[in-house]
C-alpha cells in the first residue's frame, strides 16, 4: 500500500500511509483506538475506497483490478455480517461456492476447517444462534474456504475463548509455514509479540514504525516499545477520582 489517505469530514482517518507486508510472513498491525487500523485494511481490501493512493496485491491493483487482487485473499472485516440464515455448514458451502471452489473439495475443507476451530458439534446450528466467538471462528472459515495467498483479519481474536484462540494461532501459523502470508490487527500486544515475524506500529493514520518485530521491539516489550511511540497515559489525578470506591465515608 502506498500514501493511502482517507478524510471523513475535518477527521484525517488515515494519512499517506505507505506499507508493505513482505510475503510469507505473519504481520502484525497495531496502534491505538481511532488509529486508522480498521480504515486502513478496509480500503487494502476493497471495501471502502480511498480518497487517493494505491493498494495492490502481488502487482493486481485493488481498485482498477479488482477481480484479480480479491481471488488471492481471504478477508475477516470488522463487523462482518453473515447469512445468519444458514447454518454454519450451509455458510462454507455457500462462500465456497461463490469462490468456484469444487463441491467435493468445499466439504473435505468444511469438515476440516469445523473441526480445526471447534465447530463440528454446532455445523447444523444457524449462524445466527452462534456466540459472538462462534461468529468470529465461522467467519475465519469462510476467509480460509479458497486456501486464499494472503489473510487480512481484523481483530480475529476478539471474543475467542483461550483453546479457540491457540487453534487458530496454529492454523495462521501453519498457513503461513507453507506459504502463505498473514496480516492482522489487534491491540493485544502479547499475542502480536508471540505470534507474529513483523508488525507496523500506527497512530493518528501515519506510520510509527514498521519491520521485523525485533528491530520494532528494540531490545523492550512491544508494549513498551508502542507506548514510547504513541505516548504513555494521561497522569492520574488521584484528586479527581477521589469520588471512587466504597469506604464507609462514602456518600
Amino acid at each position: 500500500m502506498s500514501n493511502l489517505h482517507k478524510q471523513f469530514g475535518d477527521k484525517r482517518a488515515v494519512d499517506n500511509l505507505s506499507l508493505q507486508v513482505p510475503a510469507g510472513c505473519l504481520f502484525g498491525l497495531v496502534g491505538p483506538n481511532g488509529a486508522g487500523k480498521t480504515t486502513t485494511l478496509s480500503m487494502c481490501t476493497g471495501l471502502l475506497r480511498p480518497d487517493h493512493g494505491r493498494a495492490e496485491v502481488w502487482g493486481h491493483d485493488v481498485w482498477t483490478d479488482p477481480a484479480a487482487a480479491k481471488a488471492v485473499m481471504g478477508v475477516l472485516p470488522e463487523g462482518l455480517r453473515l447469512f445468519d440464515r444458514l447454518s454454519g455448514s450451509e455458510l462454507l458451502r455457500f462462500v465456497g461456492s461463490m469462490r468456484k471452489v469444487p463441491g467435493r473439495v468445499i466439504a473435505e475443507r468444511s469438515a476440516a476447517l469445523l473441526d480445526a476451530l471447534g465447530l463440528s458439534e454446532d455445523a447444523d446450528t444457524l449462524v445466527c444462534d452462534y456466540s459472538a466467538g462462534m461468529t468470529k471462528k465461522i467467519g475465519l472459515a469462510c476467509a480460509m474456504i479458497h486456501n486464499p495467498r494472503l489473510l487480512i483479519l481484523d481483530e480475529p481474536f476478539e471474543a475467542v475463548d483461550p483453546v479457540s484462540s491457540q487453534s487458530i494461532r496454529q492454523i495462521l501459523r501453519g498457513f503461513v509455514a507453507t506459504g502463505g502470508t498473514v496480516v492482522l490487527s489487534s491491540h493485544v500486544m502479547e499475542l502480536v509479540q508471540n505470534l507474529c515475524d513483523a508488525v507496523g506500529i500506527i497512530a493518528q493514520g501515519r506510520v510509527l514504525a514498521a519491520g521485523d518485530l525485533d528491530d520494532v521491539r528494540q531490545g523492550s516489550s512491544l508494549q513498551d516499545r508502542f507506548i514510547d511511540l504513541v505516548g504513555g497515559p494521561h497522569a492520574y489525578r488521584e484528586e479527581g477520582m477521589s469520588w471512587l470506591g466504597h469506604s464507609s465515608n462514602s456518600n
